[in-house]
């Protein structure tokens, strides 16, 4: 199956991880890239570049032309695959933490009918109605129930 891992880059490691065990099973994998062009044209790790988002102000625009860019890039992997898998962590002290990216793009694979599997169990937060209606299948940490 052709899949594609969303969620927040702060859990970059954890999607290497999982696209390494779910390319064992035989699965063609999409997900964030490691490393993105930074304001002077290099390339910069994606962990970087994050760390720079989360304190740069509004007018650093090389920012927020890179997190367009990203954004548009992962929906198209997103429409690529025929699933994408969320991996939701904790974060923020949010128990299986969904950001706002990964709740769009998990909007973009429901719009085209694809299966949503989390990782982890629903979080409570405010949109906890929006991500019940789009009818994830929690995997409760076990890969091997993606089909």
């Amino acid at each position: 199956m052709k899949i594609t891992l969303c969620g927040s880059i702060a859990f970059i490691d954890e999607m290497v991880a999982a696209r390494k065990e779910l390319e064992l099973s035989g699965h063609e994998v999409e997900m964030p890239p490691l490393e993105v062009m930074g304001g002077a044209g290099e390339m910069i790790s994606v962990k970087e570049y994050y760390a720079i988002r989360k304190e740069t102000s509004s007018d650093e625009h090389w920012v927020w032309r890179r997190k367009a860019e990203s954004i548009h890039n992962h929906f198209e992997k997103v429409a690529w695959a025929e699933a994408i898998l969320v991996l939701n962590y904790d974060k923020n002290g949010v128990v299986g933490y969904i950001g706002a990216n990964t709740l769009l793009e998990m909007g973009v694979a429901f719009y085209l009918k694809k299966p949503i599997y989390l990782f982890n169990p629903i979080p409570g937060m405010s949109y906890k109605e929006e991500i019940l209606g789009m009818w994830p299948i929690v995997i409760d940490g076990d890969l091997k129930q993606i089909k």
